[in-house]
C-alpha cells in the first residue's frame, strides 16, 4: 500500500478552511482625545471710547497679582507703557507685566465706538488678582487711559463692575502737538520716540489738549480732538 506523503505547505493548508478571510480579531480602537479642560475664571471686558475725536488704541487686558501697577501716579512710567503712550503698541507692556492671563484688541476703537473681549484664567482662585486695561488716546502726544489694578479677587460669576476711567499724561513726551510727533489720524506721525523730553517724566492726570483752535499755532489738533473725563468706560463681567 502506498503512503502519500505531502508537502508541509500542502498539509498546512489542507487543515485549513474554505474561507479566504483569516480570523484576526480587529485592533482596538484608540482612545479618543481628552477635551480640554474648561478655564475655571472667565472676566468679560468691555471697552466703550467715551470721545468724540479720539481713537484708542489696541487694549491691553492683563490680570496680575496684586503687588503689580502697570503705572504709578507721580513715578515715571516703564519703557512698555511709554511704547504703548507714544504709539499705541501694547506688545511691550504685554511683556513686561508678570501676568496669570492676557490678550490684546483686535484694533482701535473709534470714537462712541466699543470692543468686548473675554479674559480666561485657568484657576478659580482669583485671591489677590487684580485687572487692568491700558489703552493710548492717540490724537495725543502720550495720553493714556484704563483699569490700573483693580481688584477682582471678591467677584462672583454673574457680578459686574462699570468704571468711568480718566485721562493720564504718560510724562514721557512733550505735550506739543506738533506734526509728525502724533501717532493718530489726526496726524499720521512718529508716534514712540525713545528719548524723554518730557520735563515731568512721571505719570500725572492729564488736563486736556491745548488746539489751534484755542491758540496753539504749531498744534496739528483741532477742537474735535478735545476731551473731558471721563475718556473710556469698561464694564467688567465674571461669566464664569
Amino acid at each position: 500500500m502506498k503512503q502519500w506523503i505531502l508537502p508541509l505547505g500542502l498539509a498546512l493548508l489542507a487543515g485549513c478552511s474554505d474561507s479566504n478571510t483569516l480570523d484576526i480579531p480587529p485592533a482596538p480602537a484608540p482612545d479618543p482625545d481628552p477635551p480640554a479642560p474648561a478655564p475655571s475664571a472667565v472676566f468679560e471686558v468691555r471697552s466703550i471710547n467715551l470721545t468724540t475725536g479720539q481713537p484708542l488704541s489696541p487694549i491691553a487686558v492683563m490680570a496680575h497679582g496684586d503687588d503689580i501697577r502697570p503705572f504709578t501716579i507721580g513715578e515715571p512710567a516703564s519703557e512698555g507703557l511709554e511704547l504703548l503712550a507714544e504709539g499705541g503698541d501694547n506688545s511691550g507692556l504685554l511683556d513686561e507685566i508678570d501676568s496669570r492671563a492676557e490678550l490684546s484688541g483686535e484694533g482701535p476703537i473709534g470714537p462712541g465706538a466699543s470692543e468686548t473681549l473675554t479674559l480666561e484664567l485657568d484657576s478659580d482662585d482669583i485671591s489677590a488678582t487684580r485687572l487692568s486695561v491700558i489703552t493710548m488716546l492717540v490724537n495725543t502726544n502720550d495720553v493714556i487711559t484704563g483699569l490700573n489694578g483693580m481688584d477682582v479677587s471678591a467677584m462672583a460669576v454673574g457680578d459686574t463692575r462699570v468704571i468711568n476711567a480718566v485721562a493720564y499724561d504718560s510724562g514721557t513726551e512733550a505735550n506739543t502737538e506738533a506734526a509728525g510727533t502724533i501717532p493718530g489720524p489726526a496726524d499720521g506721525g512718529e508716534g514712540f520716540n525713545a528719548v524723554r523730553d518730557d520735563v515731568a517724566d512721571q505719570v500725572t492726570m492729564h488736563g486736556g489738549v491745548v488746539t489751534a483752535d484755542d491758540g496753539l499755532s504749531t498744534s496739528v489738533l483741532n477742537q474735535t480732538h478735545r476731551f473731558d473725563n471721563p475718556v473710556a468706560r469698561f464694564v467688567v463681567t465674571r461669566t464664569q
